[in-house]
């Protein structure tokens, strides 16, 4: 059976994700028999285990509990089933998949965090992490990542022209940059 306009990795047939056709052809082209990815997220755990064991994780999207599938994110028929590449119009479609559930942080902002623009998953992992919120890192390591400290033999911690001494002592970084998506206050002091 051919299904015109359908993209699959090379090697990849109907069968590997469906299960078998001849069940298919039995039941007089219903769908009874046909596994459906988008119900079961084993049909794509069978290849992607990585995946699957991100999904354990302590912080995840809920796909193993069965209130999300994987085709809420991927097309498993087109050519967004990968990761895209990063940057260009391919960084903007993969923002625009997470932006069909996480509208408040994806609106336009005045001052925008400049991670935004380059992709939600420089900081999020979309599957699942150890970390709150899917993020990448434990809290400030994943901001020194782009936000380069600088320790003068003092002690001090210059964040780019500010001291951030006495401020790291008291919390983390979203002790005071609380906006971390965008703002449309102060960027110094929201995001």
């Amino acid at each position: 059976m051919v299904v015109e306009n359908l993209a699959a990795p090379a090697g990849v047939a109907c069968e590997a994700c469906h299960g078998p056709g001849s069940r298919h052809v039995a039941d007089g082209g219903g769908a009874k028999f046909i596994i459906n990815p988008g119900k079961n997220p084993d049909a794509c755990f069978r290849c992607h285990l990585q995946v699957r064991a991100e999904f354990e994780l302590p912080d995840h999207h809920p796909v193993i509990e069965g209130r999300m599938s994987c085709a809420d994110c991927h097309d498993p028929h087109g050519g967004d089933i990968f990761k895209p590449a990063d940057g260009g119009l391919a960084m903007a479609r993969r923002n625009e998949n997470c932006a069909q559930c996480h509208r408040e942080q994806t609106r336009p902002f005045v001052f925008e965090h400049p991670a935004g623009r380059e992709g939600c998953t420089v900081c999020h992992n979309p599957h699942g992490s150890v970390n709150r919120a899917l993020l990448a890192e434990a809290d400030d390591n994943l901001c020194l990542r782009c936000h380069a400290q600088t320790r003068t033999p003092a002690g001090q911690i210059f964040i780019g022209n500010v001291d951030h001494t006495p401020l790291l002592q008291m919390g983390d970084c979203w002790s005071c940059h609380t906006a971390i998506h965008g703002s449309d206050a102060d960027p110094r002091l929201r995001y």
